[in-house]
């Protein structure tokens, strides 16, 4: 693990520039650091911040901002649904004709046949109550969600570890965005890993308090 607190070799090396370049620097204040004695030292993330402003970077965002931005590309408040049915089927076709209210859908009764196709294969229960029913069409315009919220579980949806789906995440998108399409699933898996998170979804009192909740908004 790289340490904290560099020293002007390790900070030469980091900038791939000569030790003299970074002593000159330190010296005249344009690096940030500071004198522990006659020897010069440096905090890493101090010289992070300055590479990133001299590049024109900012640094990287959090990782909950990165999840939370992630879903609200995504999912609109419109397309939160709480389900009625108790069984599987019910649940996608419910969910199938939510996301095809999107603009974003071109044929919803392709996409209905394409998620039970995806099913056949193998659940998309992927556990802690959970279901993420997804495919890639090239009728897709852009990737696009909608949640599914069972008050009581869905009592056929077969999930890895047996626990019975409640929260269903739908994702459609077109046939060439493989690395948004992983990048969205991740993001989902990561919001929802909290029992915390999905206990206050199915007791959310309605659609957009489930949307905020979900996103990652205070409510």
């Amino acid at each position: 693990m790289p340490h904290e607190i560099m020293t002007i070799e390790e900070v030469a090396e980091y900038l791939r520039v000569s030790e003299r370049t970074v002593y000159d620097w330190a010296q005249k204040g344009q690096l940030p650091g500071g004198k522990l004695g006659t020897t010069w030292r440096f905090k890493r993330t101090d010289i992070e911040h300055w590479v990133s402003s001299r590049l024109g970077a900012t640094p990287p965002a959090p990782a909950s901002q990165t999840t939370t931005d992630s879903l609200k590309r995504i999912l609109s408040p419109d397309r939160v649904v709480f389900l009625d049915q108790t069984d599987k089927k019910g649940a996608i076709q419910t969910l199938c004709a939510v996301l095809a209210t999107s603009s974003l859908i071109h044929d919803e009764h392709e996409l209905e046949e394409a998620m039970f196709r995806r099913e056949e294969l193998m659940s998309t229960g992927i556990g802690f109550g959970v279901g993420v029913p997804h495919v890639r069409l090239a009728s897709v315009r852009d990737l696009v969600m909608a949640l599914g919220i069972a008050r009581e579980p869905l009592t056929d949806y077969e999930s890895l570890d047996a626990v019975p789906v409640q929260i269903v995440c739908m994702v459609a998108a077109k046939n060439s965005q493989h690395p948004q399409y992983i990048r969205a699933l991740s993001a989902i898996s990561t919001r929802l890993k909290e029992a915390s998170v999905r206990q206050a979804l199915i007791a959310a009192p309605h659609a957009e308090a489930a949307y905020r909740l979900f996103v990652g908004e205070e409510v």
